[in-house]
């Protein structure tokens, strides 16, 4: 399953789907406000707190209610070791994570929103603009985090609803972009955090149902499909990529998503 020539290309589809606008030196610049969507990738979280503990952004709106995927970030949470003590079941992503910040990361409730409602990726957006604009938030510059997998499809959702506001910018930060590398006979992700990540069997999942969505044609989520997201261009090199790992990765057993 994991060759050479898969893990190549599993890791260049990684580097897509994370769509990293920072050119991997995070927030820099004029502060402005992040927006953090709920997910179970911990490490993008205590990005997060960390980019507004420090004064690198002005703001921070944690977005996510309860939704399909909820369950994993209890089961992050729940199974991590300094986390642990944070209340999860029944409670919506953003309380949790926002929990976290405070209790761990000494962060200031007057600078942090919540949208507890949304269920999904795109009604994350819908409601992140939905509270912003209850709040009276001006800002125009604004940086969005969330699983790396799912950052593409999150900036598409994002401009999607913003597509009436041409003065607002996004700028796709996702903390990291995943690598797969092999130790030994295991394989596992690169860099010394691994507290927090994907499962393997998650990881393949997501970088293949992610492919389908992102199209713009009939089935995908684009313009010309369901309408859920503003046109992505997909080149022609990551379809090949995605139809070249389809074979391999079902073989195997892999997904628990429909592709």
């Amino acid at each position: 399953m994991f060759s050479d020539p898969v893990m190549n290309d599993m890791n260049r589809l990684a580097r897509f789907l994370s769509f990293d606008q920072t050119g991997g030196n995070g927030v820099t610049g004029t502060p402005s406000l992040l927006i953090l969507l709920g997910n179970a990738i911990l490490p993008t979280a205590e990005a997060a707190f960390q980019a507004l503990a420090q004064g690198r952004v002005a703001r921070l709106l944690i977005a996510g209610g309860i939704g399909h995927s909820t369950r994993l970030l209890y089961d992050a949470v729940q199974q991590h070791p300094v986390y642990s003590n944070i209340a999860t079941e029944g409670r919506s992503e953003a309380q949790v994570l926002y929990d976290i910040g405070l209790q761990h990361f000494g962060l200031s409730p007057e600078h942090i929103l919540l949208e507890t409602a949304s269920t999904n990726c795109g009604d994350n957006a819908l409601q992140a603009r939905r509270v912003l604009e209850e709040y009276g938030d001006q800002h125009t510059d604004i940086i969005l985090t969330q699983d790396p997998l799912m950052q593409l499809r999150t900036d598409a959702s994002f401009r999607h609803v913003w597509r009436d506001r041409p003065d607002v910018r996004f700028t796709s930060w996702p903390v990291l972009v995943p690598e797969l590398v092999r130790e030994g006979e295991s394989v596992k992700f690169a860099g010394t955090t691994q507290t927090g990540l994907w499962t393997l069997p998650r990881f393949i999942s997501l970088l293949l149902g992610e492919i389908p969505r992102l199209r713009n044609a009939p089935g995908g989520y684009g313009p010309r499909g369901a309408g859920f997201i503003a046109e992505v261009e997909i080149p022609a090199e990551i379809e090949e990529i995605y139809a070249r790992l389809l074979r391999p990765v079902l073989e195997a057993g892999y997904g628990d998503r429909s592709f």
